[in-house]
């Protein structure tokens, strides 16, 4: 079965950067849309930043030219590397995949909802102060 882990979440002073680390097994990760989300208790899910199957990368503005999504198809790993972080980042941390081909429009036109994506990891907390 598919099952996501991330990794690389603790507490980081601002300014500072972390590189969060979501391993996925149980499915080709090439095929897949991935995408990492956050969310504060008592706050909505938000989609942080998107990569389709051919590496074609989506952010949402307020991580835009701070946070950069990559992934390893050869691992079957995705990372989100942070700098520049900032006390609003404080968030749990999710990843999130599904396949490319059950997504109606390119990922770039959509934007990176919730709803698009099955299968979602555990979640890893970031703490910026």
């Amino acid at each position: 079965h598919v099952q996501l882990v991330e990794s690389g979440g603790r507490s980081v002073p601002a300014g500072g950067s972390l590189r969060l680390s979501c391993v996925a097994s149980g499915y080709t990760h090439m095929n897949y849309c991935l995408a990492w989300f956050r969310q504060v208790t008592g706050k909505e899910r938000e989609g942080v930043a998107a990569i389709d199957s051919n590496g074609i990368t989506s952010y949402e503005d307020s991580v835009e030219g701070r946070f950069t999504i990559s992934k390893d198809d050869a691992k079957n790993t995705m990372y989100l590397q942070m700098d520049n972080l900032k006390p609003e980042d404080t968030a749990m941390y999710y990843c999130a995949a599904e396949p490319s081909a059950r997504f109606p429009a390119p990922l770039e036109v959509l934007g990176i909802m919730d709803d698009l994506f099955g299968f979602w990891g555990q979640g890893t907390q970031v703490t910026v102060s």
